[in-house]
């Protein structure tokens, strides 16, 4: 019934006037959420979707339409509303489409490897291991609260354009975490594991949960919680900055990741935190950090919620340099963008959030590449200074240039060691200034692979899973001081 379903859409699409038309069908597309906080489960969520989207283009503009009704009568109408939107835009746009030549899969494939699925695994099971990961947040009576999440998605796609590009794939993704809140008195404090805001995602199997040995995770986590109770305040003022992997995977989406999104460069992504410190014409050429900042966005790495085999315009997922030697060598784009400033090619990172929404440029895997430091000789370098983890909260500018990051712990550096806890750490900061100040990049042994789920753009908002990986890193002269609680 797909078939038929796409190939009635792209039926009605080719119509007077029309150059171009894609189909997308999903179905299933599948969450389920899976948690206990305080001994309790909850957000039992499970939930199933489908429908099909219909891009189309005139010499001039687009069109776009969806349907979560899987019916011949729907799909006509979504084409057809397809083709008169198209139309319609055309009669006020400024001037021709430009795209580049990308021809898609005659016959593609692609799905998530999986060891074990995650949907076939028995609920009951999953919240048992989740169970028994939150009874070991409680190490103390201070810990109040503790919840350990699990969460997995699935699509399943079929695409087809008139150009004759078509594929099918299947992509799993899954993540899981633990956090413990400690009280005492006004103050509160949490401790994440992995990291924070529902633990570390992946495109991968259910083998991935239980290798985070979540149980374990946990103590250490309830453990730090409380200690940050009768932390002393995080210093203020300039200093030297160490950060841990899964904070510097954070700054790479804020302030280089969203930046070099090329419609956002270009001002036509401006309504949700929109547009970029980032000039078209400065692309090649401008300084964006330090010698040692080589950045990659990579559609291809294993395991990454930014990989894929084509994006949904049916361009095959690629590495892209962005970032080398600290010059910014590149962008990510779309089709069309990728043609508005001269490129023969698309970068491949045009995806949708589900059927209903159009296709907008979105983040693959952009990993900031490791460097020839331990950790150790990371923190060798510091005679005083402060390492932190975990984020805790950001704010950033909608031209990803002014920023500011708060983290869940922090340590004093003395003379080359790390020190004791500091609580409500946060630093501060402007994007190439603060790239340019990274004077140590740790090396693979503090580098991971973080998964970030939540990713918000676009207006209707689309949501986005995207990955990032990066090492641990070293900064001078950073503006740091401890947060009002």
């Amino acid at each position: 019934m797909s078939e038929e379903l796409i190939e009635l859409a792209l039926g009605v699409a080719e119509a007077p006037g029309i150059a171009y038309a894609d189909v997308r069908l999903i179905a299933p597309q599948r969450y389920l959420s899976l948690g206990v906080r305080d001994g309790t489960a909850r957000a039992l969520t499970a939930s199933q979707s489908a429908g099909l989207g219909v891009r189309v283009r005139t010499d001039r503009a687009w069109g776009f339409a969806g349907t979560g009704d899987l019916t011949t009568s729907a799909v006509r109408e979504a084409a057809r509303t397809a083709v008169r939107l198209a139309r319609a835009a055309s009669r006020s746009a400024p001037g021709p489409l430009r795209m580049t030549d990308d021809p898609g899969p005659i016959n593609g494939r692609y799905e998530t490897p999986l060891r074990e699925d995650p949907f076939a695994v028995p609920q009951e099971e999953i919240l048992a291991l989740l169970a028994e990961a939150e009874r070991r947040l409680h190490v103390h009576p201070s810990v109040k609260s503790g919840v350990a999440s699990f969460d997995a998605w699935e699509e399943v796609k079929w695409f087809r354009s008139t150009e004759g590009a078509a594929y099918r794939s299947r992509i799993v993704h899954l993540g899981a975490g633990v956090a413990a809140t400690a009280i005492r008195g006004t103050e509160v404090q949490r401790r994440s594991s992995p990291t924070s805001f529902g633990g570390d995602a992946r495109q991968t199997g259910f083998e991935y949960v239980r290798e985070l040995a979540l149980p374990e995770q946990a103590e250490a986590a309830g453990r730090e919680a409380v200690a940050l109770l009768d932390a002393p305040a995080c210093p203020t003022g300039p200093t030297t900055l160490v950060l841990e992997s899964s904070q510097l995977a954070l700054q790479v989406h804020e302030s280089v990741g969203h930046a070099v999104e090329l419609d956002r460069i270009l001002g036509t992504e401006a309504a949700f935190a929109g547009t970029s410190w980032v000039a078209p014409e400065k692309i090649g050429t401008l300084a964006y950090g330090s010698a040692l900042m080589n950045v990659v966005a990579d559609a291809t790495e294993p395991n990454g919620l930014g990989t894929f085999g084509w994006d949904d315009e049916g361009v095959a997922a690629q590495s892209v340099p962005i970032v080398e030697r600290g010059t910014l060598v590149g962008v990510l784009s779309s089709r069309e963008t990728a043609a508005r400033i001269g490129l023969a090619h698309s970068g491949g990172t045009s995806r949708a959030d589900g059927p209903l929404r159009a296709p907008l440029i979105r983040m693959t895997n952009v990993d900031l590449q490791e460097g020839d430091r331990s950790f150790d000789e990371l923190l060798a370098g510091v005679d005083d200074g402060v390492y932190l983890a975990t984020n805790r909260s950001w704010s950033i500018d909608d031209k990803r240039l002014n920023f500011q990051f708060g983290t869940e712990a922090g340590r004093r550096i003395v003379k080359g060691e790390l020190g004791g806890l500091v609580r409500n750490p946060i630093y501060a900061g402007m994007t190439p200034q603060f790239w340019g100040a990274m004077d140590a990049v740790g090396d693979r042994s503090t580098w991971h692979l973080w998964g970030f789920p939540t990713c918000g753009k676009g207006q209707p908002i689309q949501g986005g899973h995207v990955s990032h990986g990066a090492p641990a890193a070293r900064f001078r002269n950073v503006q740091v001081r401890s947060g009002a609680r």
